[in-house]
Formats: C-alpha cells, sequence, structure tokens
C-alpha cells in the first residue's frame, strides 16, 4: 500500500531524536501501517535505528523489546523452567503469518495496533507481561498489557508515547499454560481464542480475538468449570464482524474455558484442532 500523505521519513538514533511531531506514527515492522490507507499520516519515524535489544535477561525475568520480530521471539532460547514457553508458538502461529511477515512483524506492533485477532497481545496478557511507555517529557510509565489495549485499534497510549518494551516476570513464565484457538474456516482469521494460566498461586483465563479487548478472570485457585462458566455466559461484550457472530464466540470460548480447567485439573481432554465444527 502506497502511503500517499506521508511526506517525510526519520530514523532517529537517541531518545531526543524521538519526539513525534503532529502527523507522524511510529514504523517498526510496517506489515500492519502499509497494508491500508493512513488518512493523516504525515510522517514515519523509524523506531529500529535505536537499536534496542530484542531480548534482555533480567533479575525478574524477561523484557522484550518493543521492535523485537516474531522470528527473533521464537529465536529464544528458554530456561528449562520456563514451563510456560509452548505459549509462544502456538500464539506465533495463530497470527497465521508467513515466515516473511514474521521476519518483520514486531511484538510492539501486534500489540499497538490492537485488533482483537492480535495473538501476541494474547501471549503477554496471558503471561502477566508489563509495558514499559515512553512519555514525550522523557520520562516512562508502566502499565499491564491488559490495561493498555482498551478495544478495537484503540489503546490506553496518549499523544506522542511510545511503546519501549514489555516486562514479562519468572512467576508467569514458569507457570503452566493452556491455549484454544478456533476459526470459521481452516485457515481463518481468529474467532476467539482462549489461554489459561496456572500454578499453585492460582488460575488465569485470558479470552481474545472473541472480544474487542482482551478479558482477563483470575482465581486464586483453579475455578470450578461451572464457575468459570457462569461468568462467561454473563459477559455481554463478544466481538461481532464477518470471522464470528457474538453468539458463537461466546459459545466456543466457554467450552474452551471448560476444557483448560480439565486441563488444569489434571485431565488432558483432546485438543481443539482449531476448525469450526
Amino acid at each position: 500500500m502506497d502511503l500517499v500523505t506521508v511526506r517525510t521519513l526519520r530514523t532517529p538514533s537517541h531518545r531526543d531524536e524521538l519526539a513525534l511531531a503532529p502527523g507522524e506514527q511510529p514504523l517498526a515492522g510496517g506489515t500492519w501501517l502499509y497494508s491500508e490507507e493512513q488518512p493523516g499520516t504525515t510522517g514515519l519515524v523509524d523506531l529500529t535505528g535505536l537499536g534496542w535489544p530484542d531480548v534482555e535477561r533480567t533479575p525478574d525475568g524477561l523484557r522484550l523489546a518493543a521492535t523485537c520480530t516474531i522470528a527473533a521471539l521464537l529465536r529464544i532460547a528458554p530456561e528449562p523452567a520456563w514451563r510456560a514457553w509452548p505459549l509462544v508458538e502456538q500464539c506465533a502461529n495463530a497470527l497465521l503469518a508467513s515466515f516473511k511477515v514474521w521476519n518483520a512483524a514486531t511484538v510492539g506492533g501486534n500489540v499497538a495496533t490492537a485488533l482483537p485477532a492480535g495473538a501476541i497481545t494474547a501471549l503477554l496478557v496471558t503471561l502477566d507481561a508489563t509495558a514499559v511507555v515512553w512519555t514525550p517529557d522523557g520520562g516512562e510509565r508502566r502499565l499491564p498489557v491488559a490495561d493498555l489495549v482498551t478495544g478495537v485499534r484503540t489503546t490506553a497510549l496518549g499523544a506522542g508515547e511510545v511503546i519501549r518494551a514489555f516486562d514479562l516476570p519468572v512467576s508467569a513464565l514458569t507457570s503452566t499454560t493452556g491455549f484454544r484457538r478456533v476459526s470459521l474456516s481452516p485457515h481463518g482469521r481468529t474467532g476467539t481464542l482462549v489461554t489459561a494460566r496456572w500454578d499453585a498461586d492460582g488460575f488465569v483465563l485470558v479470552v481474545t480475538g472473541g472480544t474487542p479487548r482482551p478479558l482477563v478472570l483470575r482465581w486464586d485457585a483453579v475455578p470450578t468449570a461451572d464457575e468459570v462458566d457462569t461468568v462467561l455466559a454473563a459477559h455481554d461484550d463478544w466481538y461481532d464482524d464477518p470471522h464470528g457472530s457474538p453468539a458463537w464466540r461466546r459459545a466456543v470460548s466457554r467450552r474452551f474455558a471448560a476444557e483448560l480447567v480439565a486441563e488444569a485439573e489434571g485431565s488432558e481432554p483432546a485438543a481443539a484442532d482449531g476448525v469450526a465444527r
């Protein structure tokens, strides 16, 4: 897609060169930015020139740069104790993108675009990731990724703010995770994606794809299937587009939630094959 309104391209190498002028948008992989018209965008600011390391291991866990590509994320060698790591490949594959896209699309771009089917958003929310956001005044603020995405194509980012990184805690990386996804066709966009994480401290269930923004449910211990189903049955904010009706998305999300509860309890029913029946 030609961005016919764009007149400038800047590649800052230091933070003090980053300040976004009116009409400028940050550019990382550009896989979404160049996929459709961008009315009002007059300039692009290439974040890759800032040289952020893709991955940094910290005493508290793992930091992923916003400019880390999906391919680089998949190349990370996990620690033996990171039982949650299979969720990384599962969510990456849920994007249904080619290796060419994986080598350009970024972790931060998938979150900032704030599409319901953003599977990297699902990954980060399930792993209790915190977004590190650079503010225009030279400071930074931190907020859970679950609070960063506020709706379809909307985020909590303020004017001139840029996502710098995502911090994943060790406690989440060492938990056990579960994954269920469905679409209306074998290679269709996600209709709903339900993920879970559990350990001795509790159980977290996350619904994306089928909801306009991530739905996060928490319990201090593995709940019963009825407890989870009661909450999902009462939830009334389900996404509606050609890839699935709200009623269908609610129904399959309830089914997947029950399967994940059973899995957490030690029973392992056959995983969904990802195709609607």
